[in-house]
């Protein structure tokens, strides 16, 4: 049995969910061509907490209804990050649970204002490798929305 008959396939589009940031579900292009994950966040601020871990606090709207949620992560790293227009910034990093459908694994996502974009999260290869294929002629291969 080869890789291909075991792995869940994606379609270019699909409802991932962050459980560990208490996020239910978020509209998300799967992009082989970006690194790293990026979830758009409205606001977000670093502070330390009682131990002198440095956290990231952050605000988003994960779906059309306009809810505000406000989360809380360790941060991870700070790391340049180019995206598709040539621009480098720095981002903030944080570790969390990525589920697609049934199947989920912890993933390294970066915090970045993706306003007026049409999908609000970008799965990229690094969280993609060794876990799922992607169909490009198909989109919510796992459902539709939630």
């Amino acid at each position: 049995m080869n890789t291909q008959d075991t792995l869940p396939v994606l379609g270019w589009r699909e409802w991932a969910g962050l459980p560990d940031l208490g996020i239910g579900a978020v509209l998300a292009k799967i992009d082989s061509g970006a690194r790293s994950c990026a979830l758009h966040v409205d606001w977000q601020r670093c502070e330390f907490d009682g131990s002198g871990v440095e956290q990231v606090v952050f605000g988003l709207c994960p779906q059309e209804s306009g809810v505000a949620v406000e989360c809380r992560a360790p941060v991870l790293d700070r790391r340049p990050v180019t995206d598709s227009g040539g621009r480098c910034t720095e981002r903030v990093f944080i570790r969390t649970t990525l589920r697609l459908g049934h199947w989920q694994r912890e993933v390294e996502m970066n915090l970045t204002h993706r306003r007026g974009l049409r999908h609000p999260m970008l799965v990229g290869r690094t969280a993609l490798a060794g876990a799922w294929l992607i169909d490009p002629s198909s989109k919510y291969a796992l459902g539709g929305a939630p």
